[in-house]
């Protein structure tokens, strides 16, 4: 089923590996702004959008695109339970070995392997995406200023050409790009997957959960890091109270 689900996102997620270049190419865009839950300084990641999330990953975006740094045990930080991150790992083969006699063997995934590419080499992965390498998603959240409305921003950003644009062959184009021509086709189309929450999944929502998602694959530990930042804050200014009453009472006698 889920080979299934991979050869049907291929025509939809071709090539962010062009976002690059063809960002450098044009003029910078303005791009969407989202009150996101993990912004901030005492933010969070939504867990029912990021469970979400990665429902639209492997549904849609690991056709294309791999999350080589993400390994599956570590889905439980965003709720999902032992025998939920077991089952989803069995979904994938991974080659493994070699055995008692010295060959390599197929095994199912386990929760410490991490997500894996879609094609085995570079060159696969070209030939499959009209000669584009796609980008591996681990840390595409990252990757930008302002990663994460700049991937809602894209996702969202497909719309018809004005009259008096000439798009170049093969190009589609996106209001939030640079240069408003993009290699990838729109890849998300309302109701392309099926919550189990019940979540209508439209375009906007989709885009939303996987960015969410995304963004948390990019920096897992923002939530421990924002912690300690409080609590370093804090540590700083009991201690600078701490220094300015030893302060008074120091020279308190030359007032």
């Amino acid at each position: 089923m889920l080979k299934l689900l991979m050869s049907a996102g291929v025509a939809a997620f071709v090539s962010l590996a062009s976002l690059g270049s063809a960002q450098a190419a044009g003029e910078a865009v303005e791009l969407k702004s989202v009150a996101w839950e993990h912004g901030g300084l005492f933010g969070a990641y939504d867990r029912a959008s990021a469970q979400r999330g990665a429902q639209v990953y492997r549904e849609v975006c690991a056709a294309c695109h791999g999350l080589s740094l993400v390994a599956f045990r570590t889905l439980a930080d965003l709720g999902f339970t032992e025998d939920e991150i077991k089952a989803l790992a069995a979904e994938y083969d991974f080659v493994d070995g070699p055995d008692d006699s010295g060959e390599m063997f197929d095994r199912p995934g386990k929760p410490s392997d991490k997500f894996p590419a879609p094609h085995a080499n570079e060159k696969a992965a070209r030939a499959a995406n009209g000669g584009a390498y796609p980008l591996d998603l681990s840390l595409i959240a990252k990757a930008r200023p302002n990663g994460d409305n700049y991937l809602y921003s894209l996702l969202t950003g497909y719309v018809d050409a004005p009259a008096d644009f000439t798009l170049a062959p093969g190009m589609n184009y996106n209001a939030y790009f640079a240069g408003h021509q993009i290699a990838m086709p729109p890849p998300l189309m309302e109701d392309q997957v099926e919550f189990a929450d019940g979540t209508e999944a439209s375009i906007d929502q989709m885009a939303h959960d996987v960015t969410v998602f995304l963004t948390w694959a990019a920096e897992p530990k923002m939530e421990q890091r924002k912690q300690m930042g409080l609590k370093v804050i804090l540590f700083l200014l009991i201690l600078a109270g701490l220094f300015y009453a030893v302060k008074r009472k120091v020279w308190s006698d030359l007032h």
